[in-house]
């Protein structure tokens, strides 16, 4: 089977369910924006240095795989949707790396070239969430995937500060 259906031709696409929608519905521009992130995300993880970072991020890519099937799923239930231990997971993370590095003011981003790809996938992150906010207006979202997102913003920002610490970079504006 060829990755070239020609299904999408006229602007259509299909959903988990099978459902056809506008490529430029809410539901596909959230659920893009989740790739979008994954895939910056890929790139980071091959300028990042830190071991802890890098199994970080192939967990936040795993999660975001869940993320946009759930947000593909109109109305038909998807296996494994994500649930309040995964945002809970990502909360404790981000703490224990502020209580390793003690933030002290606005720091400016992208000291390192691991902490510049973060700090973009940070900015993507922020952008899913925007759009997850807008699609939940209109259809039902999981308050765990709101969260989820919320919460990884800031796991991000703190990666990269993590990235920046380790080698003396990070920088205060």
């Amino acid at each position: 089977m060829s990755i070239v259906t020609k299904t999408g031709d006229e602007g259509l696409t299909s959903l988990w369910s099978g459902e056809r929608v506008w490529k430029d519905d809410m539901r596909v521009e959230a659920y893009g924006t989740v790739d979008e992130l994954s895939s910056f995300l890929g790139l980071a993880r091959h300028s990042c240095a830190q071991p802890e970072t890098l199994s970080a991020i192939e967990a936040i890519q795993r999660d975001l795989v869940r993320v946009a099937a759930e947000l593909a799923s109109r109305g038909q239930p998807f296996t494994k949707p994500l649930v309040a231990a995964d945002e809970e997971r990502l909360t404790k993370a981000t703490e224990a790396l502020e209580k390793r590095i003690p933030l002290t003011g606005f720091v400016l981003p992208g000291m390192t070239p691991g902490s510049a790809a973060l700090d973009v996938a940070r900015t993507v992150a922020r952008r899913a969430e925007r759009l997850v906010v807008a699609l939940a207006r209109e259809v039902e979202v999981g308050d765990p995937l709101r969260r989820y997102l919320n919460r990884l913003s800031d796991y991000l920002f703190m990666l990269a500060r993590s990235e920046e610490n380790a080698v003396g970079a990070l920088r205060y504006a």
